[in-house]
């Protein structure tokens, strides 16, 4: 009986963890992780921000801003625009300035036809440059 109590003591002291195995999987699996790190590349969008900062229009360089409330309504210099009026106006602001482009801004309800008919307006009008912003 005592015989087995040696050997039970024996295997304790004799017996140790060994963590060398693994801090060579550790090492390995850091050094993985690290490379492959760098050939991940994450799919975005380049955005090229102006190098200039942004400074305030000049009256010459405005553009002739164009609203469509929601019911169609269509205003011009904070005027109410007949939508057969809007050529003349259009062609009127662009003689005055002809550096400036249109910028329509159409309300969320309002009909895609009069943002096509502005659009077409002003084309027939000689301006090419057209831009559609959201209201705020």
């Amino acid at each position: 009986m005592r015989k087995t109590d040696l050997s039970m003591g024996q295997s304790d002291e004799g017996e140790e963890i060994n963590l060398t195995p693994m801090l060579d999987v550790v090492f390995i699996m850091l050094i993985f992780f690290i490379v492959t790190a760098s050939f991940i590349k994450e799919s975005g969008i380049d955005v090229n921000r102006p190098d200039a900062p942004v400074t305030e229009t000049k009256p010459e360089d405005a553009n002739i801003l164009v609203q469509i409330r929601a019911n169609d309504e269509i205003w011009i210099d904070r005027r109410l625009i007949d939508p057969r009026a809007v050529r003349a106006n259009i062609q009127r602001l662009h003689a005055e300035n002809p550096q400036g482009s249109v910028v329509i801004m159409p309300h969320k309800k309002s009909t895609n036809k009069m943002l096509v008919t502005i659009m077409d307006a002003s084309r027939s009008a000689g301006v090419y440059n057209i831009s559609i912003a959201d209201q705020r």
